[in-house]
C-alpha cells in the first residue's frame, strides 16, 4: 500500500464519518451539547432560577419521563408484557438489582467519605436505564439495519418500565440510613412496594383499558379528529400524572401499564398508522427542549471539586461492570429474547442513564433537603450525590451516543483496507479521488 492509497483511505473514511456523524448522531446528544455551550455563553446568574431549581428538574423530567413512557408502552406489539414477562422480570429484578449494588460499590470505593447505604442511595439514581437515550437507540437507521426487531422491543420495554421502577431502590436505601432494619423493611414493603408499585400497576391498567374503550367508541361514532386521535396517549399520560400524583402513587409506572393496557389488542397501532408522526414530533421536541436543560444545568464547580480523574474512573466502571456481567450471566437460562452473544453484548452494553436518573436525584435532593423525624443526612451524601448523578448521566450520553457512529466509522474503515488489500488495480487510489461522495458510500455500505 503506497502513501496516495493511504491518504485516499483516510480521506474516504473522513467523509464516510462525517456522514455517519449526521445519519446515526442521538439528537439527544447534540442537545446536551447544546445546554453546556449555552451555559458557557451564559453569564447572567439568576438567583431565582437557582433557588428553584430542584423543584425545577423534579417536574420538568417527570413530565418527559412520563410522555416518554407512555409513548414507549403504546409503541409495543400487543400483550407484550404477557408474550415476554420471563424476559422482563429477569431484567427488572436480578438485572436491575445487580445494576444497583455494583454502583453502589463503585461510589463507596472512590469515595471513601460515604458509608455504603450513602452509596446505594447515590447509585439508585442511575440503576435505572433511560427511556428517552434507549428510544433513540433502539430506532432510526442503525436500529432498524443492525439490531433485531425483538432487541430493540425488549430494550424499550425494560426502559419503559424500569424508570418507574426506581423508587424502590432509593427507598429501601432512605429507610435503612434512617430506620432500624426490621422498620425499614415493614415501611417499605407497604408504603413503596404496595402502594406505590402495586397500586400504580392496578391503577394504570385499569385507566389504560377504560381510555381503550372510550376512545374506540368515540372513534366509531366519529366523535374525535385525527390530531386529537393521535395526541391521545399524551393527554392520558397527563391525566395518570395528576391523578396518581394525587394519589401520592408511582405515576410513572402507572404511564407505562396504561400505555401497554391502552394497545393490549394492537387496535390503536392499526388506527394511527398514518399520523403517528404527530406524536412523534411532540415527544422528540420535549425531549430536545429536556436535553438542553439537562446540559444547561450541569454543576461544574463540583466536578472540578471532586476531580476528574475520579469521575471518569467511576464512570468508566459503572460503564463496564454495571450491566453487561449481569446480562452475560442470566441471559441463556432467564432471559429468553436473547438468542446469542452478539444480541446480549449489545442488551448489555446499551443502558443509557439520563432524564430518569436526573428526577431521582431531584427526588432525593429534595429528601435530604427536607428530612423529617429529627433525622439528618450526612454532609457527605448531600455534597455527592448531585455532580456524582449528573457526570455519570452526561457520560452516559456521549458515549452511548458515540457508540453507534464508531461501530459505522470502524465498519466502513476496515472494508476499504478489506478492499484495497484484495485489488491489484494500482489505479485505486485516482478512481477513489476521482468517484463522488455517494458512489463511495454506496460501495462500501
Amino acid at each position: 500500500m503506497n502513501s496516495d492509497d493511504l491518504i485516499s483511505i483516510i480521506s474516504a473514511s473522513i467523509l464516510k464519518c462525517t456522514n455517519v456523524l449526521f445519519i446515526y448522531y442521538q439528537y439527544t446528544v447534540i442537545a446536551t451539547l447544546t445546554g453546556l455551550f449555552l451555559r458557557v455563553i451564559v453569564t447572567h446568574d439568576s438567583t431565582a432560577f437557582w433557588e428553584y431549581e430542584n423543584d425545577l428538574n423534579r417536574q420538568f423530567s417527570r413530565i418527559a419521563i412520563a410522555v416518554q413512557v407512555m409513548a414507549t408502552g403504546i409503541a409495543l406489539p400487543k400483550k407484550y408484557l404477557w408474550k415476554e414477562w420471563r424476559s422482563l422480570l429477569s431484567l427488572l429484578i436480578p438485572v436491575m438489582s445487580w445494576m444497583w449494588v455494583i454502583s453502589g460499590v463503585c461510589v463507596w470505593w472512590l469515595i471513601p467519605s460515604l458509608n455504603f447505604l450513602e452509596a446505594l442511595m447515590i447509585a439508585s439514581c442511575f440503576t435505572p436505564t433511560d427511556p428517552v437515550l434507549a428510544n433513540s437507540i433502539v430506532q432510526g437507521h442503525f436500529a432498524e439495519k443492525h439490531v433485531p426487531l425483538h432487541i430493540r422491543h425488549l430494550l424499550a420495554a425494560e426502559s419503559g418500565a424500569n424508570d418507574g421502577l426506581g423508587f424502590p431502590f432509593l427507598f429501601l436505601a432512605i429507610y435503612l440510613i434512617q430506620l432500624s432494619t426490621g422498620d425499614a423493611l415493614l415501611t417499605w414493603g407497604y408504603q413503596i412496594m404496595f402502594y406505590e408499585v402495586t397500586v400504580s400497576i392496578i391503577c394504570g391498567a385499569i385507566i389504560g383499558y377504560l381510555a381503550r374503550k372510550v376512545l374506540r367508541f368515540s372513534h366509531e361514532k366519529k366523535l374525535v379528529d385525527e390530531e386529537s386521535f393521535a395526541l391521545y396517549p399524551i393527554m392520558l399520560a397527563l391525566f395518570l400524572m395528576g391523578t396518581l400524583g394525587l394519589l401520592g402513587s408511582d405515576d410513572l409506572l402507572a404511564c407505562f401499564i396504561a400505555g401497554n393496557a391502552f394497545t393490549w389488542d394492537g387496535w390503536y397501532h392499526v388506527e394511527t398508522k398514518n399520523v403517528a408522526g404527530v406524536m412523534q414530533t411532540i415527544d422528540m421536541l420535549l425531549n430536545l427542549g429536556m436535553f438542553m436543560y439537562i446540559g444547561f444545568i450541569m454543576p461544574w464547580s463540583s466536578w472540578i471539586e471532586i476531580g476528574y480523574s475520579k469521575l471518569l474512573l467511576m464512570a468508566l466502571l459503572v460503564h463496564l461492570f454495571r450491566r453487561l456481567p449481569a446480562i452475560l450471566i442470566l441471559y441463556k437460562k432467564f432471559i429468553p429474547a436473547i438468542h446469542s452473544i452478539p444480541e446480549a453484548l449489545f442488551t448489555g452494553w446499551f443502558g443509557p442513564m439520563g432524564v430518569g436518573s436526573v428526577f431521582y436525584c431531584a427526588v432525593a435532593v429534595e429528601i435530604i433537603e427536607n428530612s423529617d423525624n429529627g433525622f439528618i443526612f450526612s454532609n457527605s451524601v448531600a455534597h455527592y450525590i448531585k455532580p456524582i448523578v449528573y457526570f455519570i448521566v452526561l457520560s452516559s450520553i456521549i458515549i452511548h451516543g458515540l457508540s453507534i457512529p464508531i461501530l459505522q466509522s470502524a465498519k466502513y474503515t476496515m472494508k476499504i483496507f478489506e478492499y484495497n488489500s484484495s485489488s491489484h488495480d494500482s489505479s485505486f487510489s485516482g478512481d477513489l479521488e476521482r468517484a463522488p461522495v455517494s458512489s463511495l458510500f454506496n460501495l462500501f455500505s
